[in-house]
């Protein structure tokens, strides 16, 4: 959700309406890498300067400051194993577990395999 939240798109407003309704994002500490391979794959495209990506990157960390956790393996795991979805979709899913929180996500399969833990960010600020 950051990406869509600090770089801009077409869920940037979603994102700013989910900020509004609920600031205190988490994510597994997986998210940094996620987040900077969408800053060097935009800069790659030429979409996104140096320096732009390094702002957004300090924006991003400044936003999860104190709310990054690690998650189990097993969970994390056992969640793949029974769902399809990736290890690193799953991070998520089992840090969401993990707070009892729903998951705010674009991510289909993610929706599909866990509907009652996941909400589509449409659907969480509409």
């Amino acid at each position: 959700m950051a990406v869509h939240l600090l770089l801009g798109g077409e869920r940037t407003a979603s994102a700013r309406r989910a900020f509004r309704k609920d600031p205190e994002w988490a994510a597994p500490i997986l998210w940094r890498s996620e987040f900077r391979s969408v800053l060097s794959m935009l800069m790659r495209r030429r979409a996104l300067a140096l320096a732009d990506a390094l702002e957004a990157a300090r924006e991003a960390e400044t936003l999860l400051a104190g709310r990054e956790f690690t998650v189990e393996t097993q969970t994390v795991l056992e969640l793949a194993a029974k769902s399809g979805c990736s290890a690193y979709d799953c991070e998520f899913v089992a840090l969401a577990s993990d707070l009892r929180v729903q998951l705010v996500t674009s991510d289909r399969e993610i929706l599909a395999a866990f509907p009652t833990l996941a909400v589509a960010l449409e659907q969480f600020a509409p």
